[in-house]
Formats: structure tokens, sequence, C-alpha cells
């Protein structure tokens, strides 16, 4: 999608308005880099698998005017940097956010300012458009062919890990029962109960994402897929929505080796959570194992 000629040609910013926001503005470094953004900045990495990555044409007149880059800009005050990506996003190209799914976040951190790059993937098809002067021009490219873009420095500089964090697939794989079981909360009174509850607070974590350090992994977040084992007197447990459950129709171990095995074999980064010794040592590097505690902390609530 291309802007207007008339438009695309102008060099001049566009005239500010009264009710601009006190986070628009520079940021000067000790060494006298200038960044945009009193409060840091934000913007997101779209990308679809059929086309690529959504990448926007700068206005000559911003700064680097001319290269490519993403969607993205100054934080209003007391704005998350995901809430202000995903702004900047439907402001600057029309991305709508619930054609979008969370999948990782990465912070180049500057001390007095940082820059938040939140990576999500189309969970459904949508054109983009120009909404205001801040574009040239909005187009998917494939992941091969950024590289031959006339790139904004700092995308530039980070593009290589940013696109081996859009390869990777982390799933957190729960053996539901050994989990359940850790908290001596009566569940043996009500293992079925005990379960749903587990998994709505397993869901909120799914919402919420993860630190990147807790599952090995680069940048600052994470939003893995999150499946959960159920067995026996647990196997008709509610599933809510956010995680994926499996209903083991025999031995949950037996079900929870397999599908480790499964999601090793399509390239997935499995994590697979259980304090049970016996099922530990049945599943095959590279895939982690991490006991019930590790959930337990996580987990909200």
């Amino acid at each position: 999608m291309t802007l207007d000629p008339r438009q695309a040609s102008s060099l001049a910013p566009p005239s500010r308005a009264s009710h601009r926001d006190p986070g628009d503005a520079w940021v000067e470094g000790s060494e006298g880099t200038r960044y945009w953004g009193r409060f840091g900045a934000a913007g997101v990495l779209v990308h679809d698998a059929s086309r690529g990555v959504l990448l926007q044409h700068r206005a000559l007149w911003s700064h680097h005017g001319g290269t490519w880059g993403i969607p993205g800009g100054a934080l209003h005050h007391g704005e998350s940097a995901l809430d202000g990506a995903l702004r900047e996003a439907r402001e600057e190209a029309g991305v709508p956010q619930d054609a979008l799914d969370l999948h990782a976040t990465t912070v180049l951190d500057r001390d007095v300012w940082s820059y938040t790059t939140v990576l999500a993937r189309t969970s459904r098809p949508f054109e983009p458009r120009i909404s205001d002067a801040e574009s040239l021009e909005l187009a998917w490219f494939p992941l091969d062919s950024v590289d031959t873009l006339a790139l904004h420095p700092a995308f530039g500089q980070a593009w290589p890990t940013l696109r081996s964090m859009l390869g990777a697939r982390p799933v957190v794989l729960i053996d539901a029962a050994n989990v359940v079981g850790a908290v001596p909360d009566g569940w043996w009174r009500d293992r079925q109960g005990a379960t749903e509850r587990m998994l709505a607070r397993v869901a909120e974590l799914a919402a919420a994402g993860a630190p990147a350090a807790t599952l090995e992994l680069p940048g600052a977040h994470w939003y893995p897929r999150f499946e959960a084992v159920v067995e026996k007197a647990a196997r008709d447990a509610t599933a809510p929505a956010g995680i994926e459950v499996l209903r083991a129709s025999g031995v949950g171990d037996d079900t929870i080796a397999a599908r480790a095995a499964q999601l090793r074999s399509r390239g997935h980064e499995v994590t697979v959570v259980t304090s049970d010794r016996g099922l530990r040592q049945r599943i095959d590097e590279p895939a982690q194992v991490r006991g019930a505690r590790w959930l337990l902390e996580l987990l909200p609530g």
C-alpha cells in the first residue's frame, strides 16, 4: 500500500495538535544521542505465515526517514510497552489487535530510554492501511528479502535476532496430576475440581506470558502455547480458553512422553512440567523438564 503521491512527496512533518501527549519528546543520553519518547517507545513486528512481515517505509521528515522499519512510536504517560506498541500499530498501519496472536517481546535498553519490540503472528488476514503522515508505504516482505531493504539502523541491527525469535515455537506441556498433587490443599477430595482450578490459573498465565529467562529463550517475554495432560478422575475436567487439554485414555505419563516427542519432531521448543522422576527420565533432550514448583511460582493468584 502506498501513500498518495502528494503526501509522499512532502518533506515537512505534520503540525502537532494542542493535545500532543507529553511522551512525544526527545530524550538525550549522556553521550549526546537523542531518542524519541520521553517514556520510551515501542512497536509491533507482525508476521504472516503466507506474506511475511509487515514493514513501514518511514516518512522522509521522520528520524531516519526513507528507511524501512516497523510501526511504532513514543509511549504515552502511564502506558505499558505492550499497550503502546499495539496502539501505535493501529494508529500508523491500521493493524487490528484482534487479528494478532502475541508471540514474544524484546527490549533495547539505553538506560535513559528503552524500545520494546512486540512480535506477533496473524490469527487472520488483514490489509494494513496508512492512517497518518508517518508512512510513505506499508508492505509485506518475505523473511528472506528483509535484508535487501534500506532498514532503519536500529531495526537492521535487531533483525537477525528478531528473525530467529519468529522461528521459535515454544510449548509448555504440563503433567496436570503431578502439579495438582504438589499443593496439599485437599485436592484428593475433588481431583477434577482441583484440576480445573489449576487449569484456570494456567490460562491466565498463557494470556500474560512468561519471562524469557524462565524458558531459556532470548528476548524479554514470551507467549508460549500451554498444553496439559489430564487423566483418571480428572479426565473430564473443563478446558478453559487459552490452554489445550489432552485427555489421556490410559497412563498419563505415556501420553506426556509421546506428546513431547511429537512436538520436538515438529520443531517446537518444549518444556515439560513434572516432578515425577520416572517421567523425567523418559523425556529426551533437547526438551527441557521443569518441576511442578517452577510452574506454580509463575501462576497468578
